[in-house]
């Protein structure tokens, strides 16, 4: 039995898409609502930019169906401002501040690197052993949190529930064996980021999921992927759903392949948005994965 296939969008407020993914007249309040409608899965970026609030996390929740799931982009000021270095309040602030509140609609938490930041395996160890595998754990370290959260903080959980962490990177400093055995060791997913810029594209397997994030083959954010694109995607995501490993797969490390499993989840997401092509690009890919050839 293959692993789940969640295909959807980064973000899904966007101007562009009115009238054109979100019908005539649909009020902006019951865009999400819409977006869940269509897609299995959406990324979560806004608290990339900021502290969002335990009140939006459980609007989002209400807003969306049983079984969806939301990734939840991991805080710039970690990755982008301290760099990861004396993150752990700053976790403890990201964790406190309203993800409990998605509850089983959590779903994976990415950490995406500026493309200046270059591999130091002693900080990304560092890093990797200090984030919480589970949403107990989460609500441990989120005890630490400082006083920019009193008040709007968010510290229950109803159970404990499994955090996966995915890493996406920029600089080709991180394009070594070293740096993937890093990863497998943690069990984190190293981001299949498929872009048109000098930054690394590789689809090695870390972790018992796979994480991607299409930004667009030829214009970075903007240009639309062509059905022979789609396609290759859609072979790889169902040979790593069964558990395989691609034959012609980009690989940092050939000569060590991942721990073959009977079965992964995938969660891709389009990002391709500047000229609405997210949407019509994860549906394309949806029908062609759910078609005899998958």
């Amino acid at each position: 039995m293959p692993g789940r296939i969640l295909i959807g969008v980064s973000g899904w407020r966007y101007p562009p898409w009115r009238g054109h993914f979100y019908p005539e007249g649909l009020v902006q309040a019951r865009e999400l609502e819409h977006a869940a409608r269509a897609f299995p899965s959406l990324e979560l970026n806004g608290s990339f930019y900021s502290l969002q609030r335990p009140s939006s996390y459980a609007m989002w929740a209400e807003q969306t169906p049983p079984g969806f799931v939301f990734a939840v982009k991991g805080s710039r000021y970690i990755t982008h401002m301290l760099r990861l270095r004396n993150v752990r309040v700053a976790l403890a602030n990201f964790f406190a501040s309203g993800l409990f509140a998605l509850g089983d609609k959590l779903g994976p938490i990415l950490w995406q690197f500026p493309p200046n930041l270059q591999y130091d395996p002693a900080l990304f160890e560092a890093f990797f052993r200090l984030l919480p595998r589970t949403t107990l754990a989460a609500a441990e370290l989120a005890l630490e949190r400082d006083g920019r959260l009193e008040g709007r903080d968010c510290l229950q959980v109803d159970r404990s529930r499994r955090l996966r962490h995915a890493i996406e990177v920029r600089h080709a400093s991180f394009v070594t064996p070293d740096f993937i055995r890093q990863l497998r060791r943690h069990r984190i997913a190293w981001v299949v980021a498929d872009t048109p810029r000098p930054w690394p594209l590789y689809e090695d397997v870390t972790s018992d999921f796979v994480y991607m994030r299409l930004h667009g083959a030829t214009e970075l954010y903007n240009s639309r992927y062509t059905t022979e694109e789609l396609e290759r995607w859609a072979r790889l995501m169902a040979a790593w759903a069964a558990g395989g490993q691609p034959a012609h797969a980009r690989l940092i490390a050939p000569g060590e392949p991942p721990s073959q499993r009977t079965r992964r989840d995938v969660f891709c997401y389009f990002d391709n948005t500047d000229k609405r092509h997210a949407p019509d690009n994860a549906r394309e890919l949806m029908a062609m994965l759910e078609g005899p050839a998958a």
